[in-house]
């Protein structure tokens, strides 16, 4: 068989109706994406600007709204372990809302936040797919209220100040003052707490040069705990007031800073107390 005997097949030509048309789609699709990447320029731009964060804008219910109908929206969220903080305030700290979208959420990542927060002691944020958050924090306690200059912050056992307690709402805590006060706090609290007589008549500590103590009491007097052995010093300034009670006997100060001394001022009289001493005197000779 030769070549003439194969049938020559003739290649057909596109017709030029169906060139334009695929030109038309290309030219189509390319004007929308232009147009859909100016859009998202814009909205990215109003979004970031603030723009449309106004209260009650459609525009921030969006992403909830799209959650939501995703399956993805925050529900169902459990929160333990509060005690002195809102749950709105740990929330707002991950970003977080009732309704909101949890699309993108990252439970490690909110819980490093949580924890980076300095009245949390440690976290834990677990998200069960696909609108369920449970949290659970532990708090740090409130150990004092430290005064510094005209500042006042409630801090824990370790010193470290807690932000969002208010010192005003805490006055059973107490009062210690002076720099350095917030980090010693937990060991002269830690050793009154075997004196109690004393711990309960403690208005306010100072710490004086980030050395030492003085105890300021209610009724006035001042107990000045010397640098080294302050331990023992309170335990004496105890003992003294249960055989002599000396915080009782109208004196100023009581002064232990030197070791195995004692040193006390008397109050002051003022002059119509002392007048009255003198006729009470007479009265009595009479």
């Amino acid at each position: 068989m030769s070549d003439d005997d194969f049938p020559v097949l003739e290649r057909r030509r596109r017709p030029s109706w169906m060139d334009k048309g695929q030109s038309l789609r290309v030219r189509f699709a390319a004007r929308a994406s232009a147009v859909l990447f100016l859009a998202g320029v814009m909205l990215s731009g109003l979004i970031k600007g603030g723009y449309l964060e106004y209260e009650g804008s459609p525009w921030m219910l969006l992403p909830g709204k799209a959650a939501g109908l995703a399956g993805m929206a925050a529900e169902d969220i459990t929160i333990t372990g509060l005690s002195h903080h809102e749950p709105e305030t740990l929330l707002a700290a991950i970003g977080v809302a009732p309704g909101g979208s949890l699309i993108g959420f990252d439970a490690i990542q909110a819980r490093n936040i949580l924890e980076n927060l300095d009245w949390v002691e440690r976290a834990k944020v677990q998200r069960v797919f696909p609108n369920q958050l449970a949290i659970e924090v532990k708090e740090r306690e409130p150990f004092a209220v430290w005064q510094r200059g005209q500042a006042y912050y409630v801090i824990d056992k370790s010193g470290a100040a807690m932000s969002g307690l208010a010192a005003a709402e805490l006055v059973r805590l107490p009062l210690v003052t002076g720099e350095g006060a917030n980090s010693a706090a937990a060991d002269l609290i830690n050793q009154l707490s075997a004196y109690p007589d004393i711990l309960l008549q403690m208005k306010a500590a100072a710490r004086v040069g980030q050395r030492r103590w003085n105890l300021y009491l209610d009724s006035g007097i001042t107990v000045q705990l010397p640098e080294q052995g302050w331990q023992e010093a309170i335990g004496m300034a105890d003992e003294l007031n249960r055989t002599q009670r000396i915080l009782s006997r109208g004196i100023r100060s009581l002064d232990l800073r030197l070791a195995g001394r004692v040193s006390v001022e008397v109050a002051q009289i003022e002059p119509a107390e002392a007048a009255d001493g003198d006729k009470k005197k007479v009265a009595g000779g009479n």
